[in-house]
């Protein structure tokens, strides 16, 4: 049997081949965009919300990786309308937490202001970025719309221990309607987009629902699932 088949195989059994297990040490923090726009639908070339796709991803990719490393879960936005009060940390990092970010992405509705910055600052300090090497996935449609820097954020992040943070731009389009023949290489790439070239981390463009399960494989799943992810490549560092 050829070696990423044998790694498919094992990961399907719900263990962890050795290489894997030494590119998972460290906890990571998943950062989820729960604002407005991922209910966002009818135009901007989206058949349906966000949200849906997205949630679809999670429930493909996270029995996968959660075997593999201790994950947490930050979200904002959801179910509190044009407020930038939304982030909460739903739980630091634990063993096996697949089930527990499926269930909660799957029972939160999108709503609210885009407080990214301080997503990603309250994972870090989950994290205890200051002292412990750690990575945080971003997951998000869209900028930052509550005052926050998330450039100054990398900075300071770049300064700690080791904290790297990967950018998911998932379907991300500009601030106006974008017609049906306009290419998508043109749309914009969020700000958030310094926190992943300042920390060492991956930017990844995903457009489709394989896109994001690919992106997701890459930047949470280690290289037993990166090897074999499917959607676009992950990009480090400047184009």
């Amino acid at each position: 049997m050829k070696p990423i088949l044998t790694a498919l195989v094992v990961l399907g059994a719900g263990l962890v081949p050795a290489h894997a297990q030494e590119t998972c040490t460290r906890d990571a923090m998943v950062v989820f965009d729960g604002s407005g726009s991922m209910a966002e639908m009818g135009f901007n070339l989206l058949d349906e919300p966000r949200i849906f796709d997205a949630r679809r991803a999670v429930r493909t990719v996270m029995p996968q990786v959660a075997p593999a490393r201790r994950l947490g879960l930050v979200t904002y936005g959801f179910g509190r309308r044009e407020s930038c009060s939304s982030v909460v940390v739903r739980f630091p990092p634990e063993p096996d937490a697949a089930d527990r970010i499926i269930s909660e992405i799957d029972r939160l509705h999108p709503a609210g202001e885009t407080p990214l910055t301080e997503a990603i600052a309250a994972a870090a300090q989950v994290l205890d970025y200051e002292n412990k090497p750690g990575e945080i996935v971003l997951v998000t449609d869209g900028k930052e719309t509550c005052g926050g820097s998330p450039c100054q954020l990398a900075a300071d992040l770049a300064a700690g221990a080791d904290m790297t943070v990967h950018v998911i731009g998932f379907r991300v389009r500009g601030e106006h309607f974008a017609w049906p023949d306009q290419p998508q290489d043109s749309f914009i790439e969020p700000v958030a987009r310094c926190l992943a070239d300042r920390t060492g981390g991956m930017y990844v463009n995903a457009e489709t629902l394989d896109d994001l399960i690919g992106a997701l494989r890459q930047t949470l799943g280690c290289q037993v699932l990166s090897e074999v992810t499917s959607g676009r490549p992950a990009m480090r560092g400047v184009l």
